[in-house]
């Protein structure tokens, strides 16, 4: 029935081709016409852009273990696998290897040949991102995959467009964006990143007209002042009253601009007057609206100065701002400069200087779909459930103040938007087919925002627009795992469109995930070098040792430091696990056969009854934090059982049973059939190790064939707990004497227990059994009253004393001090039991077995301060 294991855990040999026998099988594929109930799961596509990284790698981790789990627990899984086109992203990188291997830009190369050499970097990074998602070994069914620009995704993209646009919730209009000058396109705030930067503050003189008298205004892009509209002082601020209504000279361009009053200003920042550039500042935007303001620009779209500024015409933004302050100092206009450490916006692909630009693009109008979402989450029947809850209460006080979303991107790469203009007329034309004749149009030359297909992904990854099989069998989706970086940019239009165009959430749930840093808590990143591969980690430990450490340190919704000391804990657990197996199949022979019905038998030892009841709990916890989505708590739990329990006690008092021929058989069925319970619950954490075990314990299916484990009724002959407890206690204190007087384990030793529990006395015999093989030690006597001896040692157990005579080796002294050492730390256990359980707050949120456990702690610790007590006074 079984095959031996290897003596060494060797994770290189065992997750070795594994992978590809999985999916080769089927093993991970859907089945539409299945009748169990459902759980699907959409992978967050990763971006086209390079390898994936430590975060996806959790991201994906997590994910995986809960279709694992599930699909042992019945349910018919879909684990949909798909990836992002990234529009600036991959543009970037594609641009920049053709710069590099050809010596051509863009425009040399040329929009068609360039959408073809994006779509071979597409091929090449797709290969590599599945090599990767292979040696994770994510359960993912690759006959579902999909991809963003897909015919099928195109033409669903295409249809949500066009249906918005004519319900006019998309429009086009000039509004204030990020723009990057070095792309020459609007990019999202998602990729924008905010640096502290040393720059200067410049305070220049808005002299009034016809008059010395002049309005000193601080600034930190004087470039931007070839477009103001006028000075805009607070009506409240009496220094600027007189002023209110009267020109003023622009120091940049000596034109007369008007010094107006609005309630924006601040009267306490700076000098209280603030200069208006309504095309390059998105609050200065908001007062222009209000006061029927000017909008020219003043820069172009590659950050050079335009014609507004003529003695800077075509000179980078950066030069003129310094070649500016230099005329104006020349004129006397300067007031004073200061460095000034402030936030600065910066492009994440190409590390240009945003740019708040007005300029012409397509937008959404979000308030009447947010309303929507709030409605929906307000409802217990429609709301979606989030993980931890507090994302939840983040998100719907962003979308209470959502701006409008700029859809469009001036980039080549990406979907197509669904307009026209007519060539003579400029009529626009909307639909998801072309107009005929085509050519009396033109098609608008821009993209859509990488985010607006993504938030169309849980539904359009199932076929829709069409009424499909999947899209009715796995929609909506059970649970969405995500970072929190991403919450707004991609959950809630997510949300939005999945309620908008399926009148369905998307996903039932939302379990949220935080980032992964270096060992100092810094975010990982090029510039500081501290970002891991996963697959170098993958290839030194093993995708086991990985996963094991990603989902095991941090609970949801919290960031998780990196630390390559506890991925090689993580190994040495899957050692521990495999040493085990090893020891199990040592110890059977080709004939074995399981019985499933070994926790019915009627003579199984207390140790059997004990494991079982322990692997019974197990069972209940395991399931219970599953739902809630407590991975840390399931992991403490099961590696608690697995490497304490089963390992360190259960394998170790059963070597003894297997020695008596009467207890052998049971002895052999219920060590096995634990190992077989265990590797099940742990196989969705640790899948490569565990179908290995599981293969060579006979099995001819794969373990994601099987079944969960239930609970299971056993028949009880004693309190098993009661006595593998106390036996623990009398081994650990044997051997713990045995150190302290570094006692040989040749000699024997004879012991005396002092105590009225008659559990002893019946359970002696079976004790006895243990310690003789074990610590080379058996109990003699058993009474109320002390040994009469002066040369002993003693130990302090749960319920009574254990005596050792030691004449030739007993230190009256040292056995006192360690007696009180013990006692002190007893005494701070029960004012820290007492300090926990007198905590309203503890006792109101914490669960009852909880609770109940520290009471039980604190009862044991007081029995045992009275006994060392008495000990003291005795000695």
């Amino acid at each position: 029935m079984k095959k031996n294991l290897n003596k060494k855990y060797n994770h290189l040999e065992i997750e070795k081709d594994r992978y590809h026998q999985w999916v080769k099988s089927g093993l991970f594929k859907a089945n539409a016409n299945a009748t169990s109930p459902t759980f699907s799961i959409i992978l967050p596509p990763p971006n086209i852009t390079g390898l994936l990284h430590l975060g996806h790698a959790w991201d994906g981790t997590i994910q995986d273990l809960l279709i694992r789990y599930k699909r042992l627990q019945g349910f018919n899984t879909l684990f949909l696998p798909g990836i992002d086109h990234a529009g600036i992203a991959t543009q970037v990188k594609v641009a920049q290897r053709i710069k590099e291997e050809q010596k051509l830009n863009l425009q040399q190369l040329g929009k068609n040949k360039f959408l073809q050499q994006v779509w071979k970097w597409k091929d090449e990074y797709a290969q590599n991102i599945r090599r990767q998602w292979a040696k994770i070994g994510l359960a993912l069914d690759y006959s579902h995959e999909v991809f963003t620009l897909d015919e099928n995704v195109k033409q669903a993209v295409s249809e949500v467009f066009v249906k918005l646009y004519k319900e006019g919730l998309i429009y086009q209009g000039k509004k204030i964006v990020n723009w990057d000058p070095e792309l020459k396109t609007a990019i999202s705030n998602i990729e924008v990143k905010y640096h502290e930067t040393k720059g200067k503050m410049y305070y220049l003189k808005y002299i009034l007209n016809n008059s010395s008298e002049f309005i000193t205004v601080a600034t930190t892009r004087p470039e931007t002042m070839f477009a103001d509209q006028c000075l805009v002082v607070n009506s409240k601020d009496k220094r600027y009253h007189h002023v209110i209504g009267k020109m003023v000279v622009n120091p940049a361009n000596k034109m007369l601009i008007k010094v107006i009053a609005d309630d924006y200003v601040d009267i306490n920042f700076g000098t209280g007057a603030m200069k208006c550039t309504p095309a390059h500042d998105a609050n200065d935007y908001e007062i222009a609206l209000r006061h029927n303001l000017a909008m020219p620009t003043c820069i172009k779209i590659d950050g050079t100065m335009n014609e507004l500024a003529p003695s800077y015409l075509n000179k980078d933004r950066m030069i003129c701002r310094k070649q500016l302050i230099e005329q104006l100092t020349k004129e006397n206009l300067v007031v004073k400069v200061e460095d000034h450490l402030h936030q600065v916006g910066y492009s994440e692909r190409t590390n240009a200087i945003i740019e708040p630009y007005l300029s012409q693009q397509w937008f959404i109008k979000m308030e009447p779909l947010v309303k929507t979402i709030i409605a929906k989450q307000k409802d217990e029947k429609t709301k979606i459930v989030f993980h931890p809850v507090l994302f939840e209460q983040q998100l719907l006080q962003w979308l209470n103040n959502m701006q409008d979303w700029c859809i469009s991107r001036q980039l080549w790469w990406g979907h197509t938007i669904p307009v026209w203009y007519h060539k003579k007329t400029n009529n626009i034309y909307v639909d998801t087919k072309p107009p005929t004749p085509i050519n009396d149009y033109v098609q608008d030359s821009d993209v859509l925002d990488t985010w607006f297909s993504s938030a169309l992904w849980p539904f359009v990854t199932l076929g829709w627009s069409e009424k499909t099989v999947d899209l009715q069998k796995y929609y909506p989706t059970a649970v969405l795992v995500t970072a929190y970086d991403i919450l707004f940019f991609w959950v809630a239009r997510m949300m939005i469109m999945g309620w908008k165009f399926t009148n369905q959430k998307p996903f039932t749930n939302v379990l949220i995930h935080g980032l992964i840093r270096d060992k100092q808590g810094r975010k990982m990143s090029k510039s500081l070098n501290n970002g891991i591969d996963p697959i170098d980690i993958v290839e030194k430990y093993g995708a086991d040792a990985l996963r094991y450490f990603l989902v095991s340190n941090c609970a949801p919704g919290q960031d998780l430091r990196f630390s390559i000391i506890k991925v090689e804990a993580a190994w040495n657990f899957n050692n521990k696990l495999w040493n085990a197996a090893r020891y199990v199949l040592m110890n059977i022979d080709e004939q074995f056969q399981l019985d499933d019905n070994i926790a019915n038998h009627q003579s199984l030892l207390a140790i059997d009854q004990w494991i079982l009841q322990e692997l019974n709990e197990l069972i209940i916890y395991v399931e219970q934090y599953m739902e809630k989505y407590e991975f840390v708590l399931v992991v403490k739990a099961l590696s608690n059982f697995i490497w304490n329990k089963y390992c360190s006690w259960y394998i170790e008092l059963n070597k003894v049973n297997l020695q008596n021929q009467e207890q052998r058989t049971n002895s052999l069925q219920t060590l096995y059939y634990v190992l077989q319970q265990i590797i099940i619950m742990v196989h969705p954490f640790i899948p490569f190790i565990t179908e290995a075990i599981y293969e060579k314990m006979g099995y001819q299916n794969s373990i994601l064939t099987t079944k969960f484990p239930v609970v299971k009724t056993i028949k009880k002959t004693k309190d098993a707990t009661q006595f593998v407890n106390m036996l623990v206690e009398i081994i650990s204190n044997i051997r713990e004497i045995r150190k302290q007087l570094n006692l040989s384990l040749k000699l024997s030793l004879t012991i005396h227990i002092n105590t009225t529990n008659p559990f002893f006395e019946t359970e002696k015999n079976n004790l006895n059994s243990y310690l003789l093989q074990l610590t080379n030690s058996q109990i003699i006597t058993i009474s109320n009253k002390p040994l009469t001896i002066n040369n002993k040692v003693i130990k302090i157990i749960n319920s009574a004393v254990i005596e050792i005579n030691v004449a030739n080796f007993f230190n009256k002294e040292e056995q006192l001090a360690k007696l009180k050492a013990e006692l002190v730390y007893i005494e701070n256990e029960i004012k820290r039991s007492g300090t926990i359980l007198s905590n309203k707050q503890f006792l109101a949120k914490a669960p009852l077995t909880k609770i109940n456990e520290e009471k039980q702690k604190l009862e044991k610790y007081q029995k045992q301060k009275v006994l060392i007590n008495i000990k003291i006074k005795e000695l």
